[in-house]
């Protein structure tokens, strides 16, 4: 009797840890889109780091890639596109003037666009972090000119935007002979 009252015990006890974890854990589209971003975020943060510093100035230049940015604009302009789409979400001016999309002239080194593209996601994770069930659709001014959009379109094109570039860059490092961090596995 004793052995199945401990049992029963031990049981409830683990069950209601179980209903009180499930409590905490529950989802928000702010948590949701933060998830996303911070998916993105730790696979591009590390490879921009991977590239050595000679390399930032690298653009392809064999076959269709006239034009195209260095692997230092497209991390520079990863982050002030962050910048941007989350100021937006917070309806207030970018902390950091901008410019053009590719970040203020004073990021030049690689120490500064590393540090220009991290900082860049902390306030991006402010900004994801004040979306909530009722002002995620509630109209806003669209960062790209005229027109409104919503905080759930900035937050889910902020989660999309830097993979797109994460894949240039992957290619960037690959033609200058670095396995992508997220590679490496």
């Amino acid at each position: 009797m004793k052995r199945i009252l401990s049992t029963l015990a031990i049981g409830l006890a683990l069950g209601t840890f179980g209903i009180a974890q499930t409590a905490t854990d529950k989802k928000t589209t702010a948590s949701e889109l933060d998830s996303a971003v911070k998916g993105m975020e730790t696979e591009l943060v590390p490879a921009v780091e991977a590239m050595p510093e000679d390399k930032f100035a690298f653009a392809p230049t064999a076959g269709e890639f006239k034009g195209v940015r260095t692997f230092a604009l497209q991390a520079k302009h990863v982050a002030a596109v962050n910048y941007m789409l989350a100021a937006s979400i917070l309806s207030e001016k970018p902390p950091v003037e901008l410019g053009s999309e590719n970040g203020p002239d004073s990021v030049k080194s690689k120490a500064d666009i590393v540090k220009f593209l991290k900082d860049s996601f902390v306030y991006v994770h402010k900004a994801i972090g004040t979306i909530s069930e009722s002002n995620s659709l509630a109209p806003i001014d669209s960062p790209f000119g005229e027109g409104k959009t919503t905080r759930l379109s900035m937050g889910v094109l902020l989660a999309g935007h830097g993979f797109d570039h994460y894949g240039q860059m992957v290619e960037y490092l690959r033609m200058n002979g670095i396995i992508p961090p997220a590679s490496r596995h």
